[in-house]
């Protein structure tokens, strides 16, 4: 039996893994955040994300420290960060026929969206100008700066939420779990999928080896999606359970996440500044990712109350992904 062959069945059963017990943490992500009193965009944007985002930060680990791969490292982050944003499409296909998904999304994303157009901007500067701050040690400066403004997110976030749940109606549900039950359920799912997922970047790395694609493209483009897959499952299941609020604020929850990501990443790459070993075709899906952030934010505002198949905002999303992979690579 071929290498070919046992990676893609490996990379076929992680991904059913996934597919399951994403569904479940969804469901008790929701009943955890009803039984806490959170709201369910700051549940997406912590708990959620940070277990979706799980196996980003260990591919980027491993690309730094074994592989001594920062460009892979790099790429799969913005390729993530864009692949996510293109999930708020593959959500508002699987929604209701007729209602956008964005027409019902809470204001308050607008925040977590906004903070993560700023992280972009300073990761394309970062890509653009690596030594413009200098060093701290063998650190670039520019990763302060993202965990910085990721705890500043963090905390605004929290402050919103926390205001808009004093305006809400307390729960009154009757729970047929104990809050004990549904914490150890849903941290062992997190476990399970997080396992799970931090199988794909091996197998795919694997299957990339026959590709012949360059490394900047297929980072940003395959390895990106296959990690980004757990976004997808836990966004999808969370829709179809009517929890639009979890689902949006995982995946701009996860975006943010990313980029401290790659603060991690540099801190553990201690050749130098990790943007200074990385390809400048990187600024096409940092750039990408901005305009089809802002086209989300626009739909949340604007809230369009009809749709064929996608919305305006999303359909706008998806073309922009495909415009941007095509340059990526054309570029590679």
């Amino acid at each position: 039996m071929n290498t070919l062959y046992l990676d893609s069945i490996g990379f076929l059963i992680a991904t059913a893994i996934i597919v399951t017990t994403g569904s479940r943490l969804s469901k008790y992500g929701d009943l955890l955040a009803d039984m806490l009193g959170w709201g369910k965009m700051f549940m997406g944007l912590i708990l959620m994300a940070s277990v979706t985002s799980m196996p980003e930060l260990m591919n980027g680990i491993s690309a730094v420290v074994i592989l001594d791969a920062p460009d892979l490292a790099v790429g799969d982050v913005v390729g993530s960060c864009a692949f996510n944003i293109l999930i708020i499409s593959i959500m508002d296909f699987f929604y209701d026929h007729k209602k956008p998904l964005t027409s019902v999304a809470q204001p308050g994303h607008i925040i977590a969206a906004s903070f993560g157009i700023i992280l972009l901007c300073l990761v394309a500067f970062a890509i653009l100008m690596p030594n413009f701050f200098g060093t701290i040690l063998w650190i670039g400066e520019f990763s302060i700066l993202f965990l910085i403004f990721y705890l500043v997110a963090i905390r605004v976030i929290f402050l919103y939420d926390k205001k808009e749940n004093n305006h809400r109606e307390a729960q009154k549900d009757t729970y047929t779990l104990t809050l004990k039950q549904v914490v150890l359920r849903y941290a062992l799912n997190a476990i399970i999928l997080m396992g799970a997922a931090m199988l794909l970047p091996y197998f795919g790395e694997h299957l990339a080896e026959a590709s012949g694609l360059g490394q900047s493209f297929f980072g940003t483009l395959f390895i990106a999606a296959s990690t980004s897959l757990p976004e997808v499952v836990v966004s999808i299941a969370a829709i179809r359970m009517g929890t639009i609020d979890l689902a949006i604020g995982n995946i701009f929850g996860s975006n943010i996440f990313n980029i401290a990501i790659l603060a991690l990443d540099d801190i553990l790459y201690t050749k130098g500044p990790i943007f200074q070993f990385t390809s400048p075709n990187h600024i096409i899906p940092v750039l990408g990712t901005i305009i089809i952030t802002a086209i989300g934010i626009i739909g949340i505002v604007f809230k369009e109350e009809k749709k064929w198949k996608l919305a305006i905002d999303t359909a706008l999303i998806a073309v922009v992904y495909v415009l941007m992979m095509g340059l990526l690579y054309y570029k590679k």
